[in-house]
């Protein structure tokens, strides 16, 4: 079900008033109904200011139809097109951008990695990480210190480098990597 506005055009200058009932839907060829057009025609060339049904008349002759595509403009735009093939590349266009919208989430995932881990765990890992990033997603490498490694930082910025030599061309790191309590960080993404 349609939501149904309405809406007061000035129609002479008696400041008669009509009710025009408009729904959220676009209007299409006798449902434009306004004393005055602006027309578009299909390959996007004005075509100037006329009557609707002057407009409609013309959209007969050409075997389209006539759609409202802005009709709070002063005067409102109408286009002559074929409706059908409208729909779809308005369809497809929103397709687009829905797919370009979920590529520009990029989520930021995390790996977690101890100082004394196995180059197998390690391997399996940097296995994981690439995938995220093929994905488009953003990772943050933490480094665990755990007890007395806190002593030895320069192991787990040894062991930074590798994960990102590992991870190999491409990957950019996003700033400097930071000490945060017991945990050195750094994101990677690709480039």
């Amino acid at each position: 079900m349609h939501k149904v506005w309405y809406n007061y055009h000035q129609v002479n200058s008696r400041e008669e008033r009509t009710i025009i009932k408009t729904t959220s839907r676009t209007r299409l060829n006798s449902e434009i109904r306004y004393p005055e057009v602006r027309v578009i025609g299909a390959s996007g060339e004005q075509l100037g200011i006329m009557s609707s049904k002057e407009a409609q008349i013309l959209a007969n002759e050409q075997g389209v139809d006539l759609v409202e595509i802005a009709a709070n403009a002063n005067p409102p735009v109408v286009k002559i097109i074929d409706w059908g093939k409208y729909q779809y590349q308005k369809m497809k266009e929103e397709a687009k951008n829905r797919k370009k919208a979920r590529e520009k989430q990029s989520e930021l995932k995390q790996m977690k990695i101890g100082l004394k881990i196995s180059d197998n765990d390690l391997n399996i890992k940097v296995r994981k990480m690439r995938g995220f990033l093929d994905d488009g997603d953003r990772v943050k490498i933490l480094i665990i210190f755990r007890g007395r490694e806190m002593a030895h930082k320069e192991i787990g910025q040894d062991l930074l480098n590798k994960v990102v030599d590992l991870l190999g061309e491409g990957i950019v790191m996003e700033g400097k990597p930071q000490m945060n309590g017991r945990n050195l960080s750094a994101q990677v993404r690709k480039k």
